[in-house]
Order: structure tokens, then sequence, then C-alpha cells
């Protein structure tokens, strides 16, 4: 974040605004070769820093882009990327400067790198490379899902190949999918930042992207893939990872007020099935709640209410989901000012051995945790049947100003329910104000329905609704209201296997801690005023008991 608050950048994006990007950064001195080494003696290159005369340097400049903002740099950044690849790889620089350009052609064997100063920005108008021909499974997921070309940066069937440097990608040009101005399916209409489909070793590292369209990255069936320390400033979704296998995502700070910040998926955009697996995410926040560009020049100012953003900003599973989302851990994240955490499956995928811990999450818009598995079933009808989502460890969450009217829901279906669930020491702070009419609502199954905590209204309890489920253990659980709530902290629903052990719920207006509506083998313990119950079968029963909910 410090190197966001140069004057040059500072520069940058106040003229930004103004329309004249190019001349704010026409003037930047180039870099300054590197030390001559003693007579005969190559000069070792320094990481992060390149000597222009190097053989496997290839300064943009070199090959004829102005730099300057105006003039389109495309052709000069393709012809620089030939050469480094003629040449059997090796870093295309970008020095100081603002590059205009349209699609450019990443390639194997390549390193695109961003000098400080460096600025990559999507031109306006449709001169982008056009969309791949559509295709049988285009219905699976949305648009942007199905096409990599018509975008700023892509590349196909690459590997070992990176985007570094303290630069940045400003996505000026781009369409974010919907709303004014070009639509995503316009010819010659850019869509993405940066499009990788079936790639390996692929690293992205240290750069920022401004506004980043549809997607600010989209990596589909990419294996071995790392994701450091990005700052992500964006109009829609911060990264989708599709598909993809031995994923690093680690240190990035995404804001994406209006779409997910952080988002696994598993779609059907390879035109079959595949899992995302063996993922990593550590060290990363992700927000909603700030207007576009204010993180990257360190304002960080507030979004007001009218500002039409969702608030959205989160780390999500899904919703494409037909492929699967296994072996995943996330660890050390925050969120702020956006949706809680959501895990989906809704098109067949398995969910499957997930582990979340050290979460903190303040003033969400929507239920801290949502765990979901639904039957949208968006793909071929002979293959698409429910999915599994099980065996999931989440714990460590402190979450404080979790809105009124969600709690947390972990929901599946009457034929398929979530299986061995673990939630442990967790402490949530609602706002709370929950009356006696929301706590007996019956909540519609909503099966096929897009899964958002919304898509259910209000919940009929403040802290945990679960439905549909089989094995779940909570454990050190604190639950607290800023206002007095009428609905209970726990109301179960067709659930097998629960055990409750020292749970802290705030009691107010006569309201149970549990309402149990056909439960099996439950069990609390060391909670008080509840006393320690074991039921093997609970009808219609509220704990403690003679309290209403």
């Amino acid at each position: 974040m410090t190197s966001m608050k140069s004057e040059t950048r500072r520069d940058f994006f106040r003229l930004a605004g103004a329309g004249v990007t190019g001349a704010a950064l026409a003037g930047s001195a180039r870099t300054s070769p590197a030390l001559a080494g003693p007579a005969g003696a190559e000069t070792p290159r320094p990481i992060g820093r390149e000597d222009p005369r190097r053989d496997s340097v290839f300064s943009v400049r070199d090959f004829g882009a102005s730099g300057d903002g105006k003039a389109i740099d495309t052709p000069a950044v393709n012809k620089a990327i030939d050469a480094a690849v003629a040449a059997g790889g090796g870093t295309v620089l970008f020095p100081a400067g603002t590059y205009a350009c349209f699609s450019i052609h990443l390639q194997s064997q390549i390193e695109l790198h961003l000098q400080r100063g460096a600025t990559i920005v999507a031109a306006e108008g449709a001169r982008y490379d056009a969309a791949e021909p559509k295709t049988a499974w285009d219905a699976y997921q949305d648009y942007g899902h199905n096409h990599w070309h018509n975008s700023l940066m892509w590349g196909e069937d690459l590997h070992d190949v990176s985007i570094t440097g303290s630069g940045l990608i400003y996505g000026k040009g781009l369409s974010k999918g919907d709303g004014p101005g070009p639509k995503a399916e316009d010819p010659g209409v850019g869509n993405k930042s940066s499009a990788l489909k079936n790639c390996r070793n692929v690293i992205l590292r240290d750069f920022s992207i401004l506004q980043g369209g549809w997607f600010g990255i989209l990596a589909t069936g990419v294996d071995n893939l790392t994701i450091d320390n990005l700052t992500i400033d964006t109009n829609r979704d911060g990264m989708d990872i599709d598909c993809c296998r031995n994923v690093r995502v680690s240190n990035c700070t995404v804001n994406s007020p209006w779409d997910d910040g952080i988002c696994l998926k598993s779609s059907y955009g390879l035109g079959y099935a595949r899992a995302t697996e063996n993922v990593t995410i550590t060290n990363c926040y992700v927000s909603g709640c700030w207007v576009l560009g204010s993180v990257l020049d360190g304002t960080w100012k507030q979004r007001g209410p009218g500002d039409h953003a969702y608030g959205t900003g989160r780390i999500k599973f899904g919703t494409e989901s037909n492929g699967g989302f296994i072996n995943i851990a996330i660890s050390n994240c925050v969120f702020e000012g956006c949706q809680g955490l959501a895990l989906e499956t809704v098109d067949g995928a398995q969910l499957e051995d997930v582990s979340i811990t050290n979460i903190t999450m303040r003033n969400l818009v929507s239920a801290p945790l949502f765990l979901r598995l639904g039957a949208r079933l968006r793909g071929p009808k002979e293959s698409t049947k429910v999915g599994t989502l099980r065996r999931v460890n989440i714990g460590n969450i402190v979450c404080w100003n979790a809105p009124a009217k969600s709690c947390s829901i972990l929901s599946g279906i009457p034929d398929g329910s979530i299986e061995d669930v673990s939630i442990h020491d967790v402490l949530i702070v609602s706002q709370g104000g929950g009356s006696a009419e929301q706590a007996a609502i019956q909540l519609p199954e909503n099966e096929a329905k897009y899964p958002e905590p919304s898509m259910f209204g209000a919940t009929p309890a403040y802290g945990f609704y679960v439905r549909h489920m089989k094995g779940l253990s909570m454990s050190n659980i604190r639950l607290k209201t800023e206002n007095a709530d009428a609905r209970p902290a726990f109301y179960l629903e067709d659930v097998g296997g629960a055990d409750f052990f020292r749970i802290q719920a705030q009691r107010s207006g006569g309201a149970a801690e549990f309402v149990l509506r056909n439960v099996e083998d439950f069990s609390v313990r060391y909670s008080e005023p509840v006393p320690d119950t074991r039921l093997p079968r609970a009808e219609n029963v509220t704990l403690p008991a003679n309290q209403m909910a």
C-alpha cells in the first residue's frame, strides 16, 4: 500500500478522473541502466530490477511503444513479446509511462514486468480480440466464463508465464458485463483485465488493478498458480479461480463493491466438469465498502447510499459449481463492509475437505456464514445431479455488526443434506432487533434458486439457522446482539447428529436458545442456562423448556 502513495500515483488518479491519464505520466523517466561490472564479467541482475542491456529483457519502448497514454501501444507490446519468445523466453519490460492497449497476447516462458510508475490502460473502443465462438456448454455459466480472448491480456495453453512488478493495470475501456456502456457480448468489446485458460506454472505478483472489468483476473484450468501481493480495486469480481489446481493466493487486498472479491468456481467453461482443488487463500483483505479507486489512492472513501453498489466484496465458492471444490484452506483473512463467507454447491459439485480459520468480519451486509447445498443443476441434464457439501471445519471467527435480518445459514435440501461440519471458537455480535413474528417464519426451500442469503428473507433465528444436515459439531460459540431480539439463537430443522458444547447466547424477551424441529441425536453440554441435555428425537422442542420462540 505504501508504494501507492507516491506523488506520481496520486497524480495518476487525480488526472484519470479528468480524462487526461496519458498526460499525467507521459514525461516519466525511463529506468537507468544497471552499473557495469568488472571488465569481462557479467553483472548479476538483482531480483526485481532489470538491466535493459541484457538479452533476456525486452523493453517495449525499444519496439516502438510511446508510453504517452494516447498512442495505441499494442503492436509494440506484442512485438516485444514475440521477440522474447524467439529468444527462448525472457522479461518484457514496461518502463514508467502509460501504455494504452487493446488485446495483449501472453505467451509461454514470458514475464511481463511493470516497473514502478508503469500503467497499462485498457484503451477505449471496440478493437479487442474477438470472443471465441459459442459452444454447446455456453448455457451452463455466465457469458464471461465462456470467453477469454476478448480481454486486455490473455493466454491459452501456456506454461511458465508471469505478470509482475509494482505498476498498475487500469481497465478504463473494459465493459463490466452489464449496466450502461458497451456490452460484453458486443463485437470487439473487451471485458476482462486478464484471462488465462489451460495454463500451468503461472505467477501474478505485486501489481495493482483498477476497474478490472467483469473480472480483474479470470483463471480457468490453470495449474500451479501463484497470486501474491496484488491490490485490486474494481467494479466487478476481483479474481475468479475456476477449475484450477494447486493454487496459492496470499497477501492480496481486494475492494469489489459490486461483486465478489476472491471467488472459487468450478464451471463447465472448459466443456467438461473439472474440480478446483488444492487451494490456499491466506493473509487477504476483502471489502465492499470503499469508493472505487480510493483503496488504491490511499483516501479510503466510504461508499455513500447513492452509489448503487451491493457491498459484495467477499470470499466465495460458486455459484458456478459443476466440477467441485476439494481440499481448500482459507486462513488469516479480513472481511469489511461486505457479505460474509459463502460456500455454495448448486450445480452438482462435490464441496469437500475445507478448512477455514482465523477470520475477522466487520459491518457485514449479509449472513456471516452461508453454506448452501442446492439444486439449480445448471449443467448437462443426463449427468448433473445434486452434489455434496461435507467435511468442513470453520474456527476462530470474530464478527462484529452482522445484519439484523439474516443470521448464519447452513442449509441443504430435502434430498441432499450437508454433512460433517465442525464450527468452533466463534464470536458473532449482530445488530439484533428481531421480532416474535420473525421467529415464527417458515423459510422456503428455494431448491433451484440462485444461492444467496437473501433468497430466504428474514430468518427465524439471530445466530444460526440449520436445515437438512447430518453431523454438526459446534463448540465455544458466543452470540450477542446490540438490540433485544425475540428470535432464538439456534433454529434446527431436519438435522441428525447435532452436538453443542459451551454455548453462550444472549437471551432477551423470553426467547429460547434452541428451537428443534425434526431433530435426531441432539446434545448440549456446559451451556447455561440450558441444562445438559441429550435427545434421541425432538419433533418440536424449545430449550430451555417452556420458552417462547
